[in-house]
């Protein structure tokens, strides 16, 4: 079972998949942070083209213009920024992300953080296949913590798009009364975004599991 992460180089959800057996790879511009074999420094969708994959799991599209908060900024620019270049830009997400979901692979789910409508039509004009307009599944990393202090107890709103692929079903045992902020609170620095869009390792672990074993079963 071939599995490829992409938009990923902390290899949270590869080495999920890894621990589990499956073929898995990570793919992104960047190379991976720790060392690894199983990570191609690629663009996703040239390697979606080289090989034949059985599930796509898109951890974090670099699909900045795509997000509801920042859709203010497609009226009025930030200080550097014009109206043309931002325009560009969510041009260019709304390509990316379609591109993910008409890839030829059977099973397919993207993450993405809430869609601004603008964003929504771009990406259905562009879908050889139907594009729905909501997410299919909108879930929080608490819901698969299983300790208070863990990486996963914390809020992140995560929406999912999902193509032949069941819903995720959560793991954990905390009812998010204790979740942090920590995502929110990120402060000012060069590593933000990065940081800020960092899987969770108690979530890669239920898609290993419920994902991984449905695209077995449906083989």
């Amino acid at each position: 079972m071939k599995v490829l992460i992409g938009c990923e180089k902390s290899g949270v959800v590869r080495d999920a998949f890894l621990d589990q057996g499956y073929d898995a790879w990570s793919c992104d511009l960047l190379p991976s942070e720790t060392p690894s074999n199983r990570h191609i420094q690629d663009d996703v969708r040239y390697v979606l083209q080289s090989e034949s994959w059985d599930l796509l799991m898109v951890a974090h599209p670099p699909c900045t213009r795509l997000c509801n908060s920042g859709v203010r900024w497609l009226t009025v620019p930030p200080p550097g920024r014009n109206l043309e270049e931002l325009n560009e830009e969510l041009e260019e997400g709304s390509q990316f992300f379609a591109d993910m979901w008409n890839a030829d692979v059977p099973r397919v789910a993207v993450e993405n953080p809430v869609m601004h409508k603008h964003a929504k039509k771009r990406i259905q004009q562009y879908s050889d296949i139907e594009f729905p307009w909501k997410a299919t599944q909108t879930v929080q990393p608490w819901q698969f913590a299983e300790a208070e202090e863990g990486p996963d107890n914390v809020k992140k709103r995560t929406c999912f798009w999902l193509r032949d692929l069941p819903l995720l079903e959560a793991t954990g045992n905390l009812d998010g009364s204790s979740a942090r902020a920590d995502i929110h609170n990120e402060g000012p620095s060069p590593q933000r975004a990065e940081n800020r869009s960092r899987f969770f390792p108690g979530m890669a672990n239920a898609m290993a599991t419920q994902w991984g074993g449905h695209a077995i079963r449906t083989t």
